[in-house]
């Protein structure tokens, strides 16, 4: 793994990291050679010192709005996220680039969690997932208290207003874990949603003190949305038939209710196809299992309830 301390240009400090070294972490671990669309922005608030809000669609690299400062900023970042499955699939992408990244969530055994603690605190991590249950934990604010934090990034930011807040009550606990801190690092916020008064709550409940704000667009190009009419017996028909003309690339097929998942997706399977199907109502290994098949390719295809999908990080998905 490249030595970050490496990455330091001439005219930079340790304590703050310039564009220039951002730049080379983008090249040495990424491979891109620019930043897209506002991410140079919100990276270099971020490595100034001043907290941004960035609100980009999905798919538009907000990740590498926080991971680029984690690498190049000395101490251990902090990730908030509500999705476990978002946090494997970015910590394996992690240290797939040769960054040293983890994640601290409730699939993990206490004893696991405490040996992730000591190397985090040993400085072993760059960058450390959390969910946002974690920071209300007096054991992990101990811990947080003791380690050089030069960065909070909260994902899926919207979780603080609205309906977000019965989704996770736990973003609501968010500013007083960080004013809770020895020293207040900068702090960012990311979302692909937000309409005005939500960006606003995000602002206030989380604190951000006269943050960057990088509003990107919501329009997605390469997406397209159609609707077809079928009696209700055409429809696995029509299913497998779409199936068949996208033979070479990877989807999803939603359905409304886990019965319907177990039907479809055993129709499909006695059909030929490489399927593989996913809901709450599956132990944690099958669902465990049916995800690494699917991010794999050796089921290119997934029949799901809406409990799959949210965080999954994958590039072929037609």
């Amino acid at each position: 793994m490249a030595n970050i301390q490496g990455l330091s240009a001439a005219n930079m400090t340790p304590c703050t990291p310039s564009m220039d070294a951002a730049r080379e972490a983008l090249s040495t671990y990424f491979g891109y050679e620019a930043f897209r669309q506002g991410q140079e922005v919100l990276i270099g608030a971020v490595l100034s010192g001043r907290d941004a809000l960035g609100i980009m669609p999905t798919g538009a690299g907000k990740s590498l709005c926080y991971q680029i400062p984690g690498i190049v900023l000395p101490g251990l970042a902090l990730v908030v996220s509500p999705l476990v499955s978002l946090m494997k699939d970015q910590v394996n992408a992690l240290i797939d680039a040769g960054v040293r990244g983890s994640f601290l969530n409730s699939t993990l055994t206490p004893g696991q969690q405490r040996t992730v603690l000591a190397r985090a605190e040993a400085g072993t991590y760059k960058i450390m997932y959390v969910a946002p249950e974690r920071l209300a934990d007096p054991l992990f604010r101990e811990f947080a208290s003791r380690v050089e934090i030069p960065l909070i990034a909260v994902d899926e930011a919207h979780c603080v207003s609205q309906w977000g807040q019965d989704f996770r009550p736990a973003y609501t606990g968010i500013a007083d874990f960080i004013e809770s801190l020895p020293k207040r690092p900068p702090v960012i916020a990311l979302t692909a949603t937000a309409t005005d008064k939500v960006r606003r709550d995000v602002s206030v409940l989380l604190g951000l003190r006269n943050p960057e704000c990088v509003v990107t667009g919501y329009d997605r190009a390469n997406l397209k949305f159609g609707v077809e009419k079928l009696n209700p017996k055409q429809k696995r028909t029509r299913i497998a038939q779409f199936i068949a003309a996208h033979s070479g690339d990877s989807g999803i097929v939603y359905c409304s209710t886990r019965k319907d998942v177990d039907g479809l997706s055993g129709w499909l399977a006695a059909e030929g196809l490489p399927v593989a199907r996913y809901h709450a109502g599956m132990n944690k290994a099958e669902r465990d299992d049916a995800q690494e098949r699917f991010i794999n390719d050796d089921a290119p295809i997934m029949v799901a309830t809406n409990a799959f999908g949210m965080g999954i990080d994958k590039s072929n998905v037609r």
